[in-house]
């Protein structure tokens, strides 16, 4: 039994055994080698290191026969202790004196109890004992008020082949760490870190402690003898077979523990309706089976009475309720958008065009012409924009600038009415007004569940649904009828049921739907008793299935046998529309961007417009205010709509012309009388070239 897989555990028997003998470091530890132990520890001292080596030359001398041990260095300290409880005992009055207890002999004894006597100062000894607070060779000597040493602690040894290595200690105050007395370091997973440990057989592997009898009795697991959604569990009739998908997700498990397990299953249940689960997982706590095995939810009631594995399937409480399509509305293009994201749309269309028609007008031969064709160019290259077709060439940095803003915007809008269009297109739309668990409350309609399971008792306790809203179901078949019934002819509204048996519900049903989402997260797991070793291993047995594929195999071997098993058309959400203000960052940094560009048109065009334009600001100089202002406007535009390269040529002409000596002597009466107000605006204004 020293072999690999055993664990061996001894008390402090087996330190003091090895102190007082010296096989400590030896090869005569080899028939013990793995066993782990606890010693009493006492603290290194230049008091004990003396008081040991004196021991040794005693030994040596041949004055000693034994080593010594932790219990010598106990056995001295209190010779200590007792001899100081004596002097402060004398030194407090006190006197040794004896009286007798008066204890007659029985049939007469060879005791001889008649002749004990009772020390009179005895209390109050023990009370100077009590209070003796000293350091010893075995550590500080000091008593709690329940007269136990207040610091106890232990060395944790493993014998190796040759030596006794410590890998750890504990006391009271720190638990297991790897220094006495201080609070234990823990590893990420919350448990001290030791020291390494090997195991009987010179192994490091953490041995189980325990293995299944190869002819002992076989385990006796009970699972539920369903009527409805047989798929998961199923008693074939004629050969009392148990066979499905929670009994191939346990069989598979079972393969991967390192050790044979074996088992027998038992149905529970009358076959004509599904059995209570609660019912069933007591079974187990009350040890009348020694597992469980089926679509058992991982609820809170159940497991403050057993252990359950790690969950083998998602589940959760869904709804379900009648649907429509609305594939073949003529107007489903427009719902991806709600009316305000329509409206802002088409007005940065607008917008957009219109602040690339002001940038290029000047420059763009593209964007010039007759006024009927000018605005027709604006609104095209705009909306051509959304299929990246229109014809005109942008040439200006400032409308480039705003065209990299606004095709950026456009892209995320596009994508986004694609997606939600596609969405639209292949999620089904509810018929119903229940749209999740919140409506499903407030409606107060009726709703259905599946019988035998959780659902009743978290509607009416968690949730605070009346009992007399719910109507429980024994088959899917009876699901779809009370759907379609609906809550006005004796039906329901919609029904609460788990995820796995919901999607089993709609693989060959279009008409039924899933809203809203999941609003429990559980999962179905294995129930064992409590403490139950056997759980932890089928627990990494199942997380082996679930990363080798296994677990995904055994699914598509059940639900996956043609393609409406596997649909996920009805368990989707409903499609939302987009709203404005999931893009108003975007749409007010194209504006923003938009109108800098703008702004910074208008101050290059002021700019030349002021050193073009100065003869038409001089000639009104001696107009009437109105008459000047409206002229100074009139002339503003008019040059806006000129051609920069015009612009430009004039300018060249005009310094050649216009010397600054000569505008510096002519008077203004002779400015005025050389030339008119109309004049001096035909001569620098040149036509317009359309």
């Amino acid at each position: 039994m020293m072999k690999s897989g055993y664990v061996w555990i001894a008390t402090d028997w087996l330190c003091t055994s090895l102190d007082s003998s010296g096989l400590s470091n030896s090869y005569s530890l080899s028939p013990i080698q793995g066993v782990i132990g606890l010693c009493q520890h006492t603290p290194e001292s230049e008091k004990k290191k003396s008081f040991v080596s004196r021991w040794s030359n005693f030994l040596n001398s041949g004055r000693a026969s034994t080593r010594l041990n932790a219990y010598g260095l106990f056995a001295y300290d209190t010779v200590w202790m007792v001899a100081h409880a004596l002097n402060e005992f004398f030194n407090g009055g006190e006197n040794i004196s004896f009286s007798d207890i008066h204890i007659r002999d029985i049939r007469e004894s060879k005791l001889h109890l008649a002749s004990l006597k009772r020390f009179d100062g005895g209390h109050s000894l023990l009370k100077k004992l009590l209070q003796m607070n000293f350091t010893g060779l075995a550590g500080q000597i000091w008593f709690s008020t329940d007269k136990n040493l207040v610091l106890p602690a232990y060395d944790i040894i493993n014998v190796g082949e040759r030596t006794v290595r410590r890998i750890g200690y504990w006391s009271n105050s720190s638990g297991l760490s790897e220094t006495p007395y201080e609070k234990p370091r823990e590893t990420v997973f919350g448990k001290p870190k030791l020291g390494s440990v090997i195991w009987p057989g010179n192994t490091t592997q953490k041995p189980r402690g325990w293995v299944f009898p190869e002819n002992g009795e076989r385990l006796r697991i009970v699972v539920p003898w369903r009527t409805s959604y047989t798929e998961f569990v199923r008693k074939v009739d004629g050969t009392g077979k148990i066979e499905g998908y929670c009994i191939d997700v346990f069989t598979a498990a079972l393969k991967l523990i390192p050790y044979a397990v074996p088992h027998m299953f038992v149905a529970y249940g009358n076959g004509q309706a599904n059995p209570n689960y609660d019912d069933l997982v007591k079974l187990v706590s009350e040890k009348k089976y020694d597992a469980a095995v089926g679509d058992i939810a991982i609820v809170t009631n159940r497991t403050t009475i057993v252990d359950f594995t790690q969950p083998y399937a998602a589940s959760g409480l869904v709804i379900v309720v009648p649907v429509k399509n609305t594939k073949s509305n003529a107007w489903v293009f427009l719902k991806p958008f709600t009316p305000e994201m329509w409206c802002a749309t088409g007005a940065f269309f607008l917008f957009i065009g219109a602040v690339v028609w002001f940038l290029e007008h000047r420059t763009n031969t593209d964007f010039r012409g007759p006024p009927k064709q000018q605005l027709v160019t604006m609104f095209l290259f705009s909306f051509s924009t959304l299929f990246n077709a229109q014809t005109e060439k942008t040439g200006s940095p400032l409308a480039r600038f705003v065209m990299i803003v606004w095709l950026f915007l456009v892209l995320v809008i596009t994508s986004s009415y694609t997606a939600s269009l596609t969405s639209i297109l292949t999620v089904q739309q509810l018929a119903p007004a229940i749209m999740g668990i919140e409506s499903l409350i407030a409606s107060h309609e009726r709703i259905a569940y599946q019988v035998g399971s959780f659902t009743k008792r978290y509607l009416t306790e968690e949730l605070n649904i009346p009992s007399s809203r719910l109507i429980s179901l024994k088959t899917p078949e009876a699901y779809a009828q009370a759907l379609r019934l609906g809550p006005t002819n004796g039906g329901v509204a919609a029904i609460v049921d788990e995820l796995p048996y919901v999607e089993m519900f709609l693989s060959n049903r279009s008409e039924f739907g899933i809203v809203g989402q999941m609003f429990t997260k559980r999962g179905w797991g294995f129930a064992f008793p409590r403490d139950s070793v056997l759980a932890v291993d089928m627990s990494t047995a199942i997380l082996g299935l679930s990363e080798n594929g296994e677990l995904q195999r055994i699914h598509e071997n059940w639900f996956c046998k043609n393609k409406a098993g596997c649909r996920e058309s009805n368990s989707q959400p409903q499609a939302d529309q987009l709203h404005m203000r999931s893009f108003w960052g975007l749409f007010l940094l194209c504006g923003f961007a938009s109108l800098v560009a703008l702004f910074i048109f208008l101050l290059q065009t002021v700019r030349q417009y002021r050193r073009y334009g100065h003869q038409v600001d001089s000639s009104s100089e001696s107009e009437p205010s109105s008459v000047s202002c409206n002229q100074s406007v009139h002339n503003f535009l008019s040059f806006v709509d000129l051609k920069e390269e015009e612009v430009k040529s004039k300018l060249k002409r005009q310094s050649g012309t216009l010397p600054s000596q000569v505008k510096s002597e002519a008077s203004p009466s002779q400015v005025k009388s050389e030339a008119s107000p109309s004049q001096v605006k035909s001569d620098s204004l040149p036509s317009r070239e359309n």
